[in-house]
């Protein structure tokens, strides 16, 4: 039985493995692609990326700015760009702004799972809208709805899952699933989600949330800044303890916070902006962003790769 478990678990690796190789060689195409030629218009387009994804990145970049037609590109390097990478970035982005990941003070903040990413994103936000977009995420038409929250000055997020809702903690917390956050095996998204009612931190009365997703988000000029992000982070950590708060999600929860609370944010309409659950995406699909745990099911990375760079061409 465990030698069977053993050899399921290696044929899932390799062929994870070829699905990865197909989907770079997919992506490779990108850089036969026209250069992005930026804008000063007020708009960023903000990542952290490192050397592994910079082909997918540039996939993920130019195909927002194709649809979106707006804004500049800053990226936040996680310290494995080369300086091969950074040629790369400046012939096809037009020598876009880059920042050291060391050189961002995380300050109370936990250091990593992309906190970095988010306290850089709230100072640039100052005076300009920042919209945050992963990797690993495609653009495959128009994206009305995001160049309109752009328009207006309102924050926006694609949803966690279909039935998120912009809600008062208080009702929020009504439909949590009631785990118990100082178990070590709850998720500290769930933990945290718990406990919102108990967090201040600065935050306008009564507070608000959404379960968002911050691999594609967009924050409006000004707004809640890094102290209140600070703020909540200690307040949390008060609570649940610094080797639970300083886990992979932490940031998320952060991001949902903050965009939830500055006047009712754009919740991006599921059916045409989603996150990939291996299923097969909708015939308008806007835009699909591809999580770790699917990632390369199906050969829809791939398709979509494919699709968004033959759209660059024309």
């Amino acid at each position: 039985m465990l030698a069977a478990a053993m050899m399921i678990e290696l044929r899932d690796k390799l062929l994870r493995k070829a699905r990865e190789w197909l989907h770079l060689r997919q992506a490779r195409a990108v850089l036969a692609t026209r250069p992005l030629v930026p804008a000063d218009d007020g708009v960023i387009l903000f990542s952290m990326i490192g050397t592994k994804v910079l082909l997918p990145y540039l996939v993920a970049i130019k195909s927002l700015h194709q649809h979106l037609q707006r804004g500049r590109v800053v990226i936040l390097d996680d310290g494995t760009l080369t300086d091969g990478d950074k040629a790369v970035l400046a012939r096809h982005l037009g020598n876009p702004e880059i920042h050291a990941i060391a050189a961002v003070d995380v300050g109370p903040c936990p250091r990593g799972c992309v906190w970095e990413r988010l306290l850089l994103l709230l100072d640039l936000r100052k005076d300009a809208y920042v919209i945050q977009v992963d990797s690993d995420t495609v653009t495959l038409g128009p994206v009305p709805e995001v160049a309109a929250a752009v328009e207006a000055g309102r924050n926006f997020t694609l949803k966690g899952e279909d039935s998120a809702r912009w809600l008062p903690v208080e009702d929020f917390v009504k439909t949590t699933p009631g785990l118990d956050p100082f178990a070590p095996t709850t998720h500290v998204q769930g933990a945290t989600e718990e406990i919102l009612p108990r967090i201040h931190a600065g935050l306008p009365q009564p507070a608000h949330y959404v379960r968002g997703c911050a691999g594609f988000v967009g924050f409006a000029p000004g707004g809640l800044g890094r102290r209140v992000a600070e703020d909540f982070s200690r307040e949390v950590e008060a609570i649940l303890g610094h080797e639970s708060w300083k886990r992979w999600g932490s940031e998320q929860v952060m991001s949902n916070v903050i965009v939830a609370n500055e006047a009712e944010p754009v919740l991006l309409p599921y059916g045409r902006y989603l996150n990939f659950w291996n299923d097969p995406l909708p015939a308008d699909t806007r835009f699909a962003h591809f999580i770790g745990t699917y990632r390369f099911h199906r050969g829809a990375y791939a398709d979509a790769t494919r699709r968004a760079i033959a759209a660059l061409r024309r």
